[in-house]
C-alpha cells in the first residue's frame, strides 16, 4: 500500500520524470497515526522492517507489529511523564527499537532528538542545555547509558534516562515497561506545523546547530524516497546511515514507509564493505543509498563478485561524488549512481531524479519542492557556469525546510537573510540546468586572483591509485595569496615517500589548469573527521596555521 498518494499531487512526464509536486497537508497530521497506524489497518502483514546484526540475530517487523509496539511504547513513556512538547534524546544506533520508539514519540507529540552513540559526556550536556532535553532513551550497547547518567548528574533538567534491554542502576529499563504496556493508545492531536524532530548538525564549522523540523518534514521525504531513491511497494531499501544522523530520516523510515517499502537494517559497529555487500546479497535489497566513501570501499572489493541481481537503484549524498567512483560502480553493477544534495535543514534540494539522464558528477537539478538558484555575494542570480552560493527562495509551498535553530534565533536570521535561505554551499549551473558542486563557502581557495573549489582538484587526486582519501585546502602564500595544498591518506599497499609525493603532484598538475596546481602535498595517517564521517577541512586549516606560526 502506497500512502504517499493521499498526501501529494505529483505530475510526471511520459518518461516518468517528476516535473511538479504539490503536498496536500492536513491541518492536523502525525506520522505515527496517519502513516504507521494506517498502514497497519490497510496492510498489516506487509514488511516494515527487516533487521539483522553481525551476530546473525534476525527479526522481521510488519506494519501491524510497528503500530502495536509504538502504541505500547507511547503508553510506557506517557506513564513515566513524557508528554506533548517534551524534548527526548534518542540514542539507539541501528537497534530495532528505534523504529517503534520514534513513532511512539510522534504519537505523544514529543519532540524526538536522534543522536549518535559516538557522543561524549560533554557533547551530551551541550545538547541537553541547548535543546532543554527532559528525557533520554539509550542503546544497551557500550557506555552510552552510563555517559547519559553522568550527564544527567550535571544537567538536572534531564529528568529520566531510559535504556532498552538492560537493567542499570539509576536508569529505567524501557523494554520491560513496553512489554507490560497496553496496546491501545489514545491519540494526541498534533498540528502539521508543530515541532516534531530536532537534529544536531555535525559541526564542521563550529558548535553543532539544533535544527528543528515540523511534522511536514516526514511528508516532504516522499520526493526523497519515491522520486530519487526509487523505492517501491514491497521493496527493500537500505540506507547505511546510523539513526543519529539526519540521513536516517532520508532513507530509513519516513518516505520509505509512505511508499509501502520495507527498510533493511544492518546493526553493525565496525564497517566492513564485504559484510555489507553480503547483507545486500542475502536479503535481496532492491534500492541502496550511501555516501561516496562507502562506494569507494565497495569498488575496491569489486561489486561484480556479489549477487546483487535484486538491486534496481543506487543513490548517493552526504559529500561530493568523484566521477571515477561513478564510473567504477557502473562498470561493476550496470547501475548509474544518482547523486543528490540536501542538508540537515532540508529534504532533497537537488537531485538526479528517476527518469532523468544524469551527468556524471552532477548534483542534478532542483526538485519541485524548492525554488533553488545560485547567487553572488550581493544576492544577484548568476549566469550559467558562474560559481556562487546555493540559496532557496521561498515559494507558496515551502515544506520540508527547517523551522528554526533551537536556542539561536540570531543564527536562524543570518541564514535567512533578506527572506532567502543561504545554504553556505557553492556550485555552478551549466547550460542544461545541472548543478555542479564546488564546496563550502569557507572552503574556497583564493589564489592568484582566482577562486578555486577544492572538489575539482580532489576529483583528480582520487583517480590516482595511491589515494584513498584526500582534502584540498588553501595555505598562506606571499605571492599567490593562497597556495593549494593537498592532504592525502594513502591506500593499502602504498608507502609515504618523496618520490610518491612528486608523482601524485605531477599526476594532478598535468590534468588541471596552472592556477589550480598543487604546490604542497602532505601525507596523513588519518583524516580529521566529524563524528558523522565528513572530512574537516577546518581542522586541516587550523593545523596548517599553527605550523606557519
Amino acid at each position: 500500500m502506497q500512502l504517499f498518494k493521499n498526501f501529494c499531487t505529483p505530475t510526471v512526464n511520459k518518461n516518468g520524470l517528476l516535473v511538479d509536486f504539490q503536498l496536500n497537508v492536513p491541518e492536523s497530521y502525525n506520522f505515527g497515526y496517519d502513516v504507521v497506524d494506517e498502514m497497519a489497518r490497510l496492510a498489516p502483514c506487509d514488511r516494515a522492517l527487516v533487521y539483522t546484526n553481525p551476530d546473525k540475530v534476525e527479526k522481521t517487523f510488519t506494519f501491524g507489529d510497528i503500530s502495536r509496539l509504538s502504541n505500547k511504547a507511547a503508553n510506557a513513556l506517557k506513564a513515566q511523564g513524557v508528554k506533548k512538547g517534551d524534548k527526548v534524546l534518542v540514542i539507539l544506533k541501528r537497534n530495532y527499537e528505534y523504529w517503534y520508539i520514534v513513532p511512539a514519540l510522534h504519537k505523544l507529540g514529543a519532540v524526538a532528538i536522534p543522536a549518535t552513540n559516538m557522543l561524549t559526556v560533554d557533547d551530551i550536556t551541550y545538547r541537553i542545555e541547548t535543546a532543554d532535553i527532559r528525557f533520554a532513551i539509550c542503546t544497551p550497547d557500550g557506555s552510552t547509558a552510563e555517559d547519559m547518567l553522568e550527564a544527567a548528574a550535571q544537567k538536572r533538567q534531564l529528568e529520566s534516562v531510559f535504556v532498552v534491554r538492560r537493567d542499570l542502576p539509576g536508569a529505567i529499563n524501557l523494554t520491560k515497561l513496553i512489554d507490560s504496556a497496553d496496546e491501545s493508545f489514545t491519540p494526541v492531536d498534533t498540528k502539521a506545523e508543530e515541532p516534531m524532530l530536532i537534529y544536531f548538525t555535525s559541526g564542521t564549522t563550529g558548535y553543532p546547530k539544533a535544527v528543528v523540523h515540523d511534522h511536514t518534514y516526514s511528508l516532504s521525504h516522499i520526493i526523497t524516497a519515491k522520486y530519487w531513491q526509487n523505492v517501491r511497494e514491497n521493496g527493500l531499501h537500505l540506507t547505511v546511515a546510523e539513526t543519529g544522523w539526519g540521513k536516517a530520516s532520508w532513507g530509513k523510515i519516513y518516505g520509505q514507509w509512505l511508499c509501502g517499502c520495507a527498510v533493511m537494517v544492518y546493526d553493525f559497529d565496525s564497517f566492513s564493505p564485504h559484510k555489507l555487500l553480503r547483507i545486500m546479497e542475502k536479503y535481496k535489497v532492491t534500492s541502496f543509498c550511501a555516501p561516496p566513501t562507502v562506494y569507494r570501499y565497495f569498488i575496491k572489493r569489486n561489486m561484480s563478485k556479489y549477487d546483487l541481481s535484486a538491486l534496481e537503484h543506487l543513490t548517493t549524498a552526504g559529500e561530493a561524488l568523484n566521477p571515477s567512483v561513478f564510473e567504477k560502480v557502473y562498470e561493476q553493477t550496470g547501475l548509474c549512481l544518482k547523486e543528490g544534495f540536501g542538508q540537515t535543514e532540508s529534504v532533497l534540494m537537488l537531485g538526479n531524479l528517476v527518469g532523468t539522464e544524469s551527468k556524471t558528477g552532477s548534483l542534478g537539478k532542483p526538485t519541485p519542492l524548492y525554488n533553488t538558484m545560485i547567487v553572488d555575494e550581493d544576492g544577484n542570480e548568476l549566469k550559467e557556469n558562474e560559481v556562487g552560493e546555493i540559496v532557496v527562495v521561498p515559494q507558496k509551498q515551502q515544506y520540508g525546510i527547517f523551522m528554526g535553530y533551537c536556542g539561536d534565533e540570531k543564527l536562524y536570521e543570518s541564514v535567512w537573510r533578506n527572506g532567502v535561505y543561504h545554504t553556505g554551499d557553492t556550485a555552478y549551473k551549466d547550460e542544461d540546468g545541472f548543478y555542479w558542486y564546488v564546496g563550502r563557502i569557507d572552503d574556497l581557495i583564493k589564489t592568484r586572483g582566482f577562486r578555486v573549489g577544492p572538489f575539482e582538484i580532489e576529483n583528480v587526486l582520487m583517480k590516482h591509485p595511491a589515494v584513498l582519501e584526500c582534502a584540498v585546502t588553501g595555505i598562506p602564500d606571499a605571492s599567490r595569496g593562497q597556495a593549494i595544498k593537498a592532504t592525502v591518506k594513502l591506500a593499502d599497499g602504498f608507502e609515504k615517500s618523496k618520490q610518491l609525493e612528486k608523482e601524485i603532484k605531477r599526476f594532478v598538475n598535468k590534468k588541471v589548469s596552472s592556477y589550480k596546481h598543487i604546490q604542497v602535498l602532505e601525507f596523513a595517517d588519518e583524516m580529521p573527521k566529524t563524528i558523522s564521517g565528513k572530512i574537516k577541512r577546518t581542522d586541516i586549516r587550523s593545523i596548517d596555521r599553527t605550523k606557519i606560526c
